[in-house]
């Protein structure tokens, strides 16, 4: 049996968030859904204060609430490697996913994709960044620039729509590159770990002693090891090594900052001169 997971080394990450914008880039996913995401907090009292990192992608949990309270079977667990999937040709983004889960993966689309993509609700994008004029008139204006066709491909074991960005009124969180796992070349890969520039992630099957995940765990068998939310009973298939936050942790940004696609238009459309912050003495 293979159930695919990570090993994340947060005594290692320095939240350059690299793992973040690989994942857009690789699954194509527009202004406000970040499938990967990395929690900045501080721990300790000043002159003490530490500032930690913690990315959190989808645990693909071997009990998967967000599956348990899907109505249609639209959220489900691919038995041959265990990735929890959304059935984007049957969600009906109803959104139980997203209360169902206790770790903020899901993110439900209200916009097409080419109104929620970057660029295309900028009339002057291509001023700076293409020449001149709007993005779309710099390149075919029947094309979709960003998009991916690796992602039209179906998945199995359904042979449906479920790879990549989803379409407009339809749920979606992190797929761990399941087009990467149907391929012969990128097998046993995702963008966030190949991009990590401190190797903080480690990708591969949580049940094989030999996987790269595993061989870590084994290296550092002295360190802090920890699960979000194992009193839930959904059996997360992510570990972290290193301190859990603490109870008094506090954190530096939410999770839902910059999950605002309006408010991403509305930066893209006027962007700050520059951007200061006020520290009380």
């Amino acid at each position: 049996m293979t159930q695919l997971g990570m090993v994340i080394d947060t005594d290692a990450c320095f939240g350059c968030r690299a793992c973040v914008e690989a994942c857009k880039v690789e699954n194509n996913t527009p202004r406000g859904a970040f499938w990967m995401h990395v929690f900045r907090y501080e721990e300790g009292e000043y002159p003490d204060v530490d500032q930690e990192f913690m990315p959190r992608p989808c645990q693909h949990c071997s009990e998967p609430s967000c599956a348990d309270v899907c109505p249609t079977g639209a959220r489900f667990k691919r038995e041959e490697d265990g990735i929890v999937l959304t059935d984007y040709d049957r969600c009906i983004g109803c959104r139980y996913c997203e209360v169902g889960c206790p770790y903020g993966v899901n993110y439900a689309q209200f916009r097409s994709p080419e109104e929620a993509q970057y660029g295309f609700a900028n009339e002057n994008a291509g001023a700076d960044w293409y020449g001149s004029g709007s993005l779309a008139d710099e390149v075919d204006s029947d094309s979709t620039p960003w998009r991916n066709p690796v992602h039209d491909e179906p998945v199995a074991p359904r042979q449906t729509n479920a790879s990549g960005n989803q379409p407009r009124g339809v749920m979606g969180k992190c797929t761990l590159c399941v087009h990467r796992q149907d391929s012969e070349s990128k097998r046993g890969t995702t963008a966030c770990a190949e991009t990590c520039a401190a190797d903080a992630i480690k990708f591969g099957d949580m049940d094989d002693p030999n996987s790269e995940p595993r061989r870590y765990l084994r290296q550092n068998q002295g360190k802090s090891r920890f699960k979000l939310m194992e009193d839930r009973g959904t059996k997360p298939n992510v570990v972290y090594l290193g301190e859990e936050p603490s109870a008094d942790a506090r954190p530096i940004e939410d999770a839902d900052t910059f999950k605002d696609p309006e408010t991403a238009i509305e930066i893209e459309n006027h962007p700050p001169e520059s951007v200061e912050t006020e520290v009380e003495q």
